[in-house]
């Protein structure tokens, strides 16, 4: 409704702000107006009994209730982000002054619209102070100290290196590098010292230091150096992943006699701000902030961030924003000024989160929060609008703050997850500037060792493959059970507290349930989609690939429960032989090892080509051990012709005719059909007439032309694929379907895959199977290029059967575990998690072997019926097919001797 006193229009509407006033009608105007112009609040309170409107005036306390209803409102329009991402100065500095609840709540809101808002992250890191001698003299500082007759003022390259080998045995993944500015311009000691390191500067000092940890360590330094030229930022770019400098203030006033940056002239903001947008042009992933409680005013901190977001607004470098609160230090000349209450660094945090929006991390140091009776003050942090608590170090002291330890990271997470997020570490460089525009060729390389899908830190020592550790992360984890209470397999981490390493589920502490309703799309409403029978979207699919924590519990009890209405207790198993004719390739698919060129001998084995009598042998010596099934496959050698293919798949049956050949990748039938000079269907339909079975969906990789024309450009394009594919199945032939993933990828890449998939199964209901295959890294090309992960995660192979059994139903309905990849241990687990087939015993198996593998040579039956009965299922033998093996074969199966 609209009533107007004079030329004064006022509007009524539900009010979204005050507490006291929700569910009731309260007014704002349409311009600002005083109480005097309304004939004061009597006026106010006659025209709302006139209009029916309840109207409670200065209910919020202090100053005009109108005026305050208006600020109100103008908080409602930045939190909901009508205003931008960046609001401008004007309506930030309208609602400063409200209360610090009313902005907390606001900025809360603001940090939950992130893609990970149910995360604070943090980085496990060393402190390394590669000198505490400063030119500057600030008056709260104990981390600067002059020189000291007998002793160094620079580390040594071997103390550093000390420091941070502690790290990594830690599971840290930063080396923060912080240290006094330019001590050389004041201490004749210090430029001595530097002249015998070979350098003119203490930047060239710590560039070569930083460059020694990262070549010998892998740590990924984080520079923190004091205020630098372009050429000092230029240096520093080419050894680290990221570098800081905290603005501080842009109070002149601090500089004055008497304040606490009077003869720092390294403090005055005008060169820091140089310093930053220095950074910006370089492309350096940059962090800064605020240091609180010096003398500066809540006017002054608003404007520094605000110069700070011109910056990032220019340039889109700063990762990070740091709100530190001052603490007072004995020995200063601060020691006895008074430190900010708890409500003042609110008041920062929140602010800070409105004026740079949800995508700004924005972070605390938890060792510097003061400190309430109820314990909560780290609660009330987080609810200020954090998503990260900075570095955190198991190894070395906060040098800075001494005074200040660390939190135990396990105490920490517990902290987080009590307020309702989830802790995840993280790397020194945030994810959106892991890549080569942010990040020097060289370093890049160390960062893609240490990170995971998302850009965060890995955290595990598991990878595809690997015999060590497979148990760690994948059996007795529980991943579902009736109440979908798991742990998420934070037991065995929680048993070795020094070491910095996440659960299954992705984080760093025992999951509970969490409200979920503020921020994006609900994991619970996604499920409830698929589950009535709904097709979910691209960013459906990827969000569900983002989920750790409860999410992540909740993706695989829903895929475990579909598992089994679908499927029942049984796991089905095959008895096959892997035969590989051939191991020389025309193809330069940076994802193998397994491949030669004809005179490669640089990787795993020499090239070799079977003859067609040891492959008729393998075949017979496959039947006579219980075997239904030959899958074979090999390298696109140069020589092969469809002709090949053809007398390989009528010598096998020749030699046994009873056995399936299941047989030739795409890629193989597309060759073969090309140098014959005849269409795919008609190269399939002679196949298929020689005796082929079905066919294998590998050489799928990840069915996005983005990561096929970096992971295999000269191969069979996306298109090419499914057009294969559903030309055999038009004329018959059965496949199944894969996804090799953990390389070059992304989650919105592994939920493009799943959908082309889904599509393609709705269409002809040919595909048998779904087959994840997890990238093996140790010998592929492109990890050992320093492009790729160390393959997906625990976290990440878990989701990615469970999402495949969610997506693909119903068209798609057997998805199998790569005990080959995964370990037995590791697909045994994956039986919890969505799939109900094993996939084959193979006898021999080279490919994954060739990439570093631990696993592939063979799973005989009772093994693998012991592993499947462990779990409570039922194992089932079955064909190529699902069909019921024969029990002549089964017999041969558990009777034969093992390969020599």
């Amino acid at each position: 409704m609209e009533l107007r006193i004079g030329a004064t229009q006022l509007r009524c509407h539900p009010c979204a702000a005050p507490t006291s006033f929700r569910g009731r009608t309260c007014l704002s105007f349409s311009r600002r107006v005083s109480l005097r112009s309304v004939g004061g609040e009597g006026g106010i309170r006659s025209l709302a009994r006139r209009g029916g409107v309840g109207v409670r005036v200065n209910a919020m306390g202090g100053g005009c209730g109108v005026e305050r209803l208006e600020r109100l409102e103008t908080l409602e329009r930045v939190q909901s982000g009508v205003l931008g991402e960046y609001p401008d100065a004007a309506a930030l500095r309208e609602v400063m002054d409200l209360g610090v609840d009313r902005l907390a709540a606001a900025a809360a809101a603001v940090r939950d619209r992130r893609e990970d808002g149910d995360v604070v992250t943090f980085s496990p890191k060393v402190f390394i102070p590669l000198t505490r001698v400063c030119r500057d003299f600030c008056g709260y500082c104990t981390f600067a100290a002059p020189p000291r007759p007998g002793q160094a003022v620079y580390m040594s390259v071997d103390e550093v290196l000390e420091v941070a080998r502690a790290g990594v045995e830690a599971g840290c993944t930063e080396a923060l590098f912080t240290l006094g500015d330019k001590p050389e311009l004041l201490y004749d000691q210090a430029k001595h010292e530097l002249e015998a390191l070979g350098h003119a500067s203490t930047v060239s000092y710590a560039a070569e230091v930083a460059r020694i940890v990262l070549k010998e360590t892998g740590l990924l330094p984080h520079m923190n150096v004091g205020v630098m030229s372009r050429d000092d930022v230029t240096l520093l770019r080419r050894v680290s992943v990221s570098q800081g400098l905290m603005l501080e203030s842009v109070s002149e006033k601090l500089l004055e006699p008497g304040g606490p940056h009077y003869k720092c002239p390294d403090k005055i903001p005008s060169a820091r701000l140089s310093s930053i947008a220095a950074a910006g042009e370089e492309k350096v992933p940059f962090t800064s902030g605020l240091l609180i409680g010096i003398g500066e005013t809540r006017e002054e901190r608003l404007q520094a961030l605000l110069a700070l977001r011109d910056l990032h607004k220019q340039y889109g470098h700063i990762q990070e924003i740091i709100i530190q609160n001052f603490r007072a230090k004995k020995g200063t000349a601060m020691t006895r000024a008074a430190e900010p209450p708890l409500a003042e660094l609110e008041w920062t945090i929140a602010m800070a989160r409105l004026v740079f929006g949800a995508s700004m991390s924005i972070q605390a140091p938890p060792n510097l929060t003061p400190t309430m009776a109820d314990g909560k003050e780290w609660k009330r942090i987080i609810d200020a609008g954090i998503n990260d608590w900075g570095g955190v170090s198991p190894v070395t002291k906060d040098w800075v703050n001494p005074e200040a330890p660390w939190p135990h990271v396990n105490l920490l997470a517990a902290a987080t997850a009590e307020a309702g997020k989830l802790m995840v570490p993280r790397l020194a460089v945030y994810p959106c500037y892991i890549n080569e525009l942010w990040q020097d060729p060289e370093v890049l390389k160390s960062v893609r060792v240490h990170e995971n899908s998302l850009g965060y830190a890995r955290a595990e020592g598991w990878s595809p493959g690997l015999a060590k550790d497979a148990s760690f992360s994948f059996v007795d984890c529980n991943l579902s059970n009736s109440t979908g209470s798991s742990s998420g397999n934070h037991s065995k981490r929680m048993m070795d507290p020094a070491k910095i390493s996440v659960g299954t589920d992705g984080t760093m502490h025992p999951p509970r349930s969490l409200d979920r309703g503020a921020y994006g799309m609900d994991v619970r409403r996604i499920l409830k989609r698929i589950e009535g029978a709904e097709e979910p979207s691209e960013a459906e699919v990827t969000r569900l690939f983002r989920s750790v924590g409860p999410e992540f519990l909740e993706i695989v009890k829903a895929a475990d429960e579909l598992r089994a209405r679908v499927n029942g207790e049984k796991v089905s198993y095959v008895i096959n032989r892997n035969i590989n004719y051939t191991n020389v390739c025309g193809y330069r698919c940076q994802f193998c090892a397994f491949s030669k060129g004809k005179l490669s001998e640089d990787l795993r084995g020499k090239p070799y080509r079977l003859s067609l009598e040891e492959i008729s042998r393998r075949a017979v010596e496959a039947w006579e051990r219980g075997a239904t099934e030959v899958c074979m496959q090999g390298g696109i050698h140069p020589e092969f012709t469809g002709e090949t293919y053809l007398e390989i798949l009528k010598a096998v049956k020749k030699a046994v005719p009873e056995l399936h050949v299941h047989a030739f990748s795409p890629l193989e039938v597309f060759q073969g059909a090309s140098t014959l000079g005849i269409s795919v269907e008609e190269f399939l339909v002679e196949l298929k007439n020689a005796g082929l079975g079905s066919l294998p969906g590998t050489a799928a990789e990840v069915l996005d032309d983005e990561v096929r024309s970096l992971l295999c450009p000269d191969k069979i394009n996306t298109t090419q694929w499914l057009e294969i594919m559903e030309t055999a199945h038009k004329i018959g032939l059965r496949t199944t379907s894969t996804i090799m993933f953990g390389h070059l990828d992304r989650p919105y890449h592994w939920a493009r895959h799943l959908l082309r998939l889904r599509n393609l199964a709705r269409k002809t209901g040919g595909f048998s199977e779904f087959v994840p295959l997890p990238f093996v890294h140790m010998q592929a090309p492109v990890y050992l290029k320093g492009r790729a992960r160390k393959g997906p995660t625990s976290r990440e192979c878990v989701l990615m059967h469970s999402i495949a059994r969610l997506v693909l139903h119903p068209f798609i309905t057997n998805i199998q575990a790569s005990w080959v990849k995964m370990g037995p241990g590791g697909a045994q687990a994956l039986l919890a998690a969505g799939c109900n087939d094993m996939g084959g015993s193979l006898m021999n198996e080279s490919i994954t072997r060739a990439a570093g593998a631990s696993h592939g040579e063979e799973l005989p039956p009772k093994e693998m019926e012991r592993l499947i009965l462990s779990t409570g299922k039922k194992p089932h033998q079955r064909t190529t097919l699902y069909g019921d093996a024969p029990q002549q074969q089964r017999l041969r199966a558990f009777s034969a001797l093992p390969l020599i």
